[in-house]
């Protein structure tokens, strides 16, 4: 199915008079020139968004995936990739920061730092934070035979840095602390890193969340971030079990839309979004900024005019109702402790009738017993990503948003529903001053110009974990040499080249088929 456009493209043309005949020819030929050129340039971009189709919005078509303009995810190798070598610099311990989500995408840059560095990882270390108040560790929350066995192409993994035997003695590897620059380039783990991991035998980078540039002029190593996220990054079978038990139960009356309802006391007063509360909330929000954030001077009526401010649980639903969604809707609502309480729930409540959440769906005590902290979270990410809609509210610094966006991207481009903030923050400010004719048309027409879930390009500040497109897909067909999928045999390459470096007497145990990396 054709899904929802972004924007048309209007040609003008004007009538020619007998005076000054040539010039303006001569002109019209140069604007038809123009004209072509931009057609042709939207042409070739055309893949990049979805194609214009209507103005007006289909409900039953985005319960539907986005089209896919014939690609597909496919992060296996396409070019020489040779396998990890049998010796390598040393071992690469990194404690990841943050909550699940932050996590996560410091794991993809943990595996491929080890990577560029020729390095052995040892299992990732997860932050016990005080937010999650979780210590379940890499081990309890995600498979890691398969987070193993999926990456063998790629690096070496170890549960822990082996002693050494010297002189008789075991001696135990003491890793070498550093902290590593924010976003900090390739050159840098080349040098500073190498440098000190050669001297050291081991390094361990603490802390680490975006210490590795997301941007890299290298798509290899870009498709190796997605073999890592969403290939070897399995959650463990009792996880699994749980998320697919609730999304079945959602799903037996139908197709269900997930909302990652980020109203709560963090993002709020990250975001300095105070005034629509009481003076002891405010009082709350404003001692929890803080003691958490950077002071900077912050006037509510100016965040929310530039979309800065979490979208009130109210002002989903309208967008939802302005979308065409009725009250028979069934939304699975991902989110911590929303901040205010019933009194910002009960209008959303109101308009959409059928609210679930992990313990309403499934109040069993298993699910109540290992669904706080990290596992809860990964059981929200699971249903999310499985939903037939998902919608964040607020997906600027949400890692939680922004990883569920591109894994649904790479899953097969299922639908999303973002709401432009900034668009449609008049919308609202014009409607609480009682301007409410024509609000649902407006809404409507701002949502138009979002995109769906389609391949679209990504234009900064938006993140390769929100959209690794064209790095991570590619197409049967395709009309660039660098968009071709990988052959079919490329498993069987990978493995030839991998028993080339092995131990003759460890080559038995890996010729399993590695179901992760799947094209």
């Amino acid at each position: 199915m054709r899904r929802l456009g972004h924007h048309r493209l209007h040609g003008k043309t004007g009538g020619v008079g007998t005076k000054g005949m040539v010039a303006k020819l001569s002109i019209g030929v140069i604007v038809l020139l123009i004209c072509t050129l931009s057609l042709l340039f939207s042409a070739n971009i055309g893949g990049n968004r979805e194609p214009t189709r209507s103005s007006k919005i289909n409900v039953e078509e985005l319960w539907e995936s986005a089209e896919s303009g014939g690609w597909r995810p496919s992060s296996a190798p396409r070019s020489d990739w040779p396998p990890p070598t049998k010796e390598t610099n040393g071992y690469l311990r990194v404690r990841c920061n943050g909550g699940l989500n932050q996590q996560r995408s410091a794991i993809c840059n943990a595996v491929l730092a080890a990577r560029i560095m020729n390095a052995t990882l040892v299992l990732p270390e997860l932050d016990a934070n005080s937010f999650w108040h979780d210590d379940s560790g890499f081990q309890g929350i995600y498979d890691v035979e398969h987070f193993i066995q999926t990456l063998k192409y790629d690096v070496k993994i170890v549960g822990k840095i082996p002693d050494v035997q010297k002189n008789g003695k075991t001696k135990k590897i003491k890793a070498f602390q550093i902290r590593p620059p924010r976003d900090a380039p390739i050159d840098w783990y080349l040098t500073t890193a190498l440098k000190a991991m050669r001297e050291h035998s081991a390094i361990y980078f603490t802390p680490f969340s975006h210490r590795l540039a997301e941007e890299i002029d290298n798509p290899e190593y870009q498709r190796l971030r997605c073999r890592v996220n969403y290939h070897a990054l399995r959650f463990k079978p009792h996880i699994m079990k749980l998320s697919e038990s609730i999304v079945d139960k959602l799903r037996s009356q139908g197709h269900f839309m997930s909302i990652h309802l980020r109203f709560e006391m963090d993002m709020l007063a990250f975001a300095g979004c105070f005034d629509i509360f009481n003076p002891e909330e405010q009082k709350i929000l404003r001692k929890y900024r803080k003691e958490n954030f950077a002071e900077k001077r912050l006037i509510y009526n100016e965040r929310r005019a530039i979309g800065k401010c979490p979208l009130t649980p109210e002002e989903v639903g309208l967008i939802l109702r302005a979308l065409r969604f009725d009250n028979s809707t069934r939304i699975y609502l991902a989110a911590g402790e929303l901040f205010g309480g019933e009194r910002f729930m009960k209008p959303f409540r109101t308009l959409f009738p059928r609210l679930d959440n992990h313990s309403s769906v499934d109040p069993s005590e298993e699910l109540s017993a290992k669904s706080q902290g990290l596992v809860g979270s990964a059981v929200d990410y699971m249903v999310c990503l499985l939903s037939d809609i998902f919608m964040p509210t607020y997906d600027g610094p949400s890692n939680f948003a922004n990883n569920l966006l591109g894994h649904r991207l790479y899953y097969g481009f299922r639908t999303t529903i973002r709401p432009d903030r900034k668009g449609l923050a008049p919308i609202f400010i014009a409607r609480e001053k009682g301007k409410t004719a024509g609000f649902e048309e407006a809404v409507r027409r701002v949502m138009l110009k979002t995109n769906f879930g389609g391949p679209h390009k990504r234009v900064s500040p938006e993140s390769f974990y929100t959209n690794s497109w064209p790095e991570c897909f590619c197409q049967m067909n395709p009309k660039k040499s660098s968009d071709k999928c990988p052959p079919d045999n490329v498993i069987e390459i990978l493995d030839s080249r991998l028993e080339s470096v092995r131990d003759p007497d460890s080559s038995s145990q890996t010729n399993s088929t590695v179901t992760g990396l799947e094209r």
